[in-house]
């Protein structure tokens, strides 16, 4: 989503992955983000993972994400699984967008009858809609449980 709406505003894009999410790495960014972009007029940083940041990490990122101390001209985007390791005071400067499975199951049972079909050229003996439940509409999941019971084969 965030490197959708980076590509939409033409902003210069930097990713600080969860593990170099240190202080260092946050002040490196913030240096470049001084500095008018390369590309269009805004810089995107996205911080992936955000739920594995070190509260250090977190704590230095308050000021930076409201009228304390701004960077001109950025827009922050931040990835998590989970938003319970993170501070409450980090997450009231954030836009929080769950993302539901719901409903999705019955899809996902279909793409994995699909991928089935596509790969042993035979309809499907897997029970496609167990995988996608147990799997909890993970489709990553989904498929590397379909893929053992296709080498199973």
């Amino acid at each position: 989503m965030m490197k959708a709406l980076f590509a939409a505003i033409g902003a210069e894009v930097h990713i600080i992955p969860s593990q170099r999410a240190n202080l260092d790495s946050l002040n490196d960014v913030v240096r470049m983000c001084w500095y008018y972009p390369a590309t269009g007029h805004f810089h995107g940083v996205l911080c992936d993972e955000a739920d594995q940041c070190s509260n250090a990490f977190q704590l230095a990122l308050l000021s930076k994400l409201d009228s304390v101390d701004p960077i001109p001209n950025t827009v922050w985007g931040f990835t998590c699984n989970d938003t319970t390791r993170l501070e409450k005071r980090f997450l009231s400067r954030c836009r929080v967008l769950d993302f539901s499975t719901y409903g999705m199951r019955s899809e996902l049972a279909s793409l994995l009858a699909e991928i089935w079909q596509k790969e042993t050229g035979t309809v499907g003996t897997a029970d496609f809609e167990r995988i996608a439940k147990n799997a909890n509409n993970n489709v990553r999941e989904a498929l590397s449980v379909l893929e053992l019971e296709l080498l199973a084969q």
